[in-house]
Parts: structure tokens; sequence; C-alpha cells
């Protein structure tokens, strides 16, 4: 699990550890680090560092600091190193160390500058960092140098043009191939838009560790999803691994049901009960034997938990069995048309007794909640807490907050997903990890985990069928 700290967080944590150590010291700590990261790197792709050229963008902040001291180094490792300061001002002392070390200074205005950038084999972006919340402006030249440079980009801590707590990314914001994060990993680092931006995360340790509160964030990984998913015990039966309940699909949208019940079904729980008409059953019992159907939740029997919505239609008969399902003592899930019908009476939600988890893409958050909105954690994190229910929102970094708890983001998955029917196969995942037992947060995090890799490990186009027979592989490796 990888834990991410907000701006807040990492600056108290930064006040403290500089009790403990001398004036300057962590500044000296994070350009050792940054220069180490940007060495090896460009080492891997030139075969050597001696003699290449390093053009340092430099704002008047912490970050302009620690692109001039990481400068120093390079400078000692025959590397050719030019400063462009974007202000008149630069951080207390580092330019005159730069220059001392041979360094060259320049200003982003010069009529050179873009030249710089383009004929440099490492960018070092560190104009403003951890507390940009703003457009960066350059000269059109300088930034089409930047944009279109074969040389490596390096983020000091966060690219500029960032919000490091939100995951914005404002006009201008810089593009970095490689972003070296100093002492813990930040919102934007995992968080759509910006994550795109940082490129590959180095993390370079500074010491702050010991002096980190609880991190606002938390994302799990591939060992933390092996050591949950629930497997069956030697003296495991079909009960007690889960029974999950689904009620989906519709005459207009018939395949919503075959993917959210081959989604559960593959996942492995004890047994998969179909709620819905006669003619329906026969075309998900023709898909899957094992599934076992009835006509009403009362006709369903024994189950552990239900997802409900997935392409089932908003029509009369739709919003009776929503309204119904309120009651259900088990685990539910709401997707997709239970959503939308949800919307109009939203705060029903709270007389939801047992856990509740709801599965809204950006459109259908809105109109439950209103817009997302530049801050996406707070936005779901107060759903949660109108609703008292877990709240995963989908999108490409998937957020899943629970009242009054931590929150998870999903990095799996990518743009393959954006296909008709793979969110209908989550649902089905998800159903089967609540069955199972896990707690509402763990299971919709672990589902989307496992629904986002079995999207990156697929070769080529992606549709929703293809998930879900990846998934017995999938699972056999995870449960090893």
């Amino acid at each position: 699990m990888r834990s991410v700290y907000d701006s807040t967080q990492v600056r108290a944590a930064e006040a403290r550890l500089k009790e403990f150590t001398a004036p300057g010291e962590l500044m000296q700590r994070a350009a050792y680090g940054l220069a180490n990261e940007c060495l090896n790197e460009l080492h891997s792709r030139r075969g050597g560092v001696y003699g290449a050229r390093a053009a340092l963008l430099v704002g008047p902040g912490g970050n302009g600091g620690d692109a001039l001291y990481s400068g120093v180094w390079l400078l000692r490792r025959g590397i050719a190193v030019h400063a462009l300061l974007v202000g008149v001002k630069s951080y207390p002392g580092a330019r005159e160390a730069f220059v001392r070390a041979g360094g060259t200074v320049g200003a982003i205005s010069d009529a050179d500058a873009a030249t710089a950038v383009s004929r440099a084999d490492l960018v070092i972006d560190g104009i403003a960092g951890l507390g940009s919340s703003r457009s960066v402006e350059l000269p059109d030249s300088v930034a089409e140098a930047i944009a279109t440079t074969d040389a490596l980009v390096c983020a000091v801590d966060l690219p500029s043009g960032v919000n490091g707590d939100t995951g914005q990314a404002y006009d201008g914001a810089i593009h970095a191939d490689m972003t070296a994060t100093f002492g813990a990993w930040k919102p934007a680092q995992v968080l759509a838009p910006a994550r795109r931006l940082c490129g590959d995360v180095r993390f370079v340790d500074i010491g702050l560790g010991p002096h980190l509160t609880d991190p606002r964030i938390d994302v799990l990984d591939y060992a933390d999803i092996a050591a949950i998913w629930p497997g069956p015990s030697y003296d495991s039966h079909k009960y007690s691994t889960g029974v999950v309940g689904v009620i989906a699909g519709s005459a207009q949208y018939p395949g919503a049901a075959v993917m959210c019940v081959g989604g559960a079904i593959r996942s492995k729980p004890g047994m998969v009960r179909y709620v819905g008409a006669p003619d329906a059953i026969e075309r998900i019992v023709a898909a899957w034997p094992a599934a076992v159907g009835a006509t009403s939740i009362d006709d369903a029997g024994r189950t552990n938990a239900w997802v409900i919505g997935p392409g089932m239609g908003t029509d009369d008969a739709a919003r009776s069995v929503v309204r119904s399902s309120l009651s259900l003592d088990v685990p539910v899930i709401y997707d997709a048309d239970a959503l939308t019908i949800l919307s109009g009476d939203v705060d029903r939600l709270r007389e939801r007794q047992a856990p509740t988890v709801l599965t809204p893409h950006s459109g259908e958050f809105a109109r439950l909640f209103g817009e997302v909105g530049d801050d996406p954690v707070e936005s779901v994190k107060a759903a949660t807490r109108r609703t008292g229910c877990v709240v995963l929102l989908k999108g490409p970094s998937t957020i899943v907050a629970a009242p009054g708890g931590r929150v998870l983001v999903n990095e799996t998955g990518s743009s393959k997903l954006a296909t008709a029917g793979t969110g209908d196969v989550l649902s089905g995942i998800i159903g089967a990890a609540l069955a199972a037992g896990l707690p509402a947060q763990i299971a919709a995090a672990a589902g989307a985990y496992v629904h986002g890799a079995l999207a990156d490990q697929h070769d080529g186009p992606l549709i929703a069928p293809d998930l879900i027979d990846e998934l017995p592989a999938f699972m056999a490796r995870l449960q090893a």
C-alpha cells in the first residue's frame, strides 16, 4: 500500500524534521536525490552522462533551490548545466553555489532560452511545486521547446502548473517524463489529470516518514489485493463463500445482465442468483448455466449481497425494485440505472441499515450530488457524508471513500475500459467481493483494482466479455 499526503501534511512533517537537522540539510538531501534520479535515467538513455547538457527551469522558491543545488551535483559529473531563472529572485544561496560550481545562469526571457532547452539532454522543471495553484506563464518559444523536446524532462516534486492536493492541471502545465517526489507521495501523483503529467514518479527519501500523520489517500497494490481477496478454505461450501443476487438487464439492455452475472460468477462466489423476468432468466442460464434464477427478490432465497441497476431501466417496475431494496439487510451495490432512480431522492439512502456501495461515473455523480468540481476527493467524501454509503467514483483515477474513513484511489485500468458493458462487469466483481464478506470500501476498491488490471494485461482492443474471459486466470494468480 502506498500512502499519499497533502501539502499541509508534508509541510508540517518538514517543519518537525527541521528541528532535528542542520539548516539547509533537507534541501541538500532533496537535491542529491533529484540529481541521482536524473543521472540514472540519463545514463540508461545515453549510455553515459559525461558531456551531456542540462537546462534548469528555476523558480524563486524551494523548488528552484532544489533544481540549482541538483545542478551542482550534475556539474560534478561532467554535465554542462545552464539555469534559466523564471523571475528576478532565486532561493537564497542556491544561485551562488551553482555558479561557484561552474554553472551558467540566464533568464527565461532571454532570446536564446528556447535554444538552451532544445539543445539539452535533460530539462529539470523547478519553477513551482507543492504550492502551485495557477497556470504556468512561459514565453511561447520556451513552452514550445519544452513540449517538443526529446530530452528527459524531470519535475522537482511536482510538475509546475498542477495543483498538488487536487490533481487539477492548469494552462501551460509542464508534462514531465519523470518526477522526483521528496519524502512523500502527493495527491497529484495519483489523481487525474495531473497523474499523467508526472510521468514515472521516483521516490526520494529525505527522512519525512516518522513525522507524517495519517495519509489523506491510500493506493492499494497487487500485494494488498492478493492478501485481502477472499478464497475458499478446506471446509468451504457454496453458502460460506458468498451468494450474490443480481438484478440487471432489460428488454433494451439484455447484455447488461449477462455481463454483470458473468463478472460475479468468474470472481468465484459460491452462487449467483439472478432475478428477472422468465425470458431474461432463460438468457442468463443459457449464458451462465451455474446461475440460479428467480422472478423476485422475495423468491431468490438466501443471499449475502446484491448488485442492482446495470441496464435495468428506469420504468415504474424498476423504481419499485430499487425502493424495496432499500430495506434489504445485506450489502447492496447500486449501479447505472439504479443510480438514476436514486438521484431523485438520494437522501433515502440513509435509511439503509446494511453497507451500501454507489458506483457512479462523473455524469451519474452530477445527477446524484452535483458536479464533481476541482477537488474530486473532497467531492466524494461529501457524498459519503450525505448518504452514509461507500462511494466509488469511476474515472481515470477511481476514488473510493467511506463515511468517516480513509480514501482509496485505484490506479489500474485505462481508456480501454471506455466501452459498453465493462461497468456491468465491475459491478459483478464488487458484488462477489461483498458477498464473500469483505468490508464495503475494501470490496469496492479491490474490485476496481482487479477490473483495471484485467484491462491492463489485455493485448489489443477490448470488449466487456474479454474481462470475464480473463478473470479465472487472474484469480488463480491472485489466490496462489
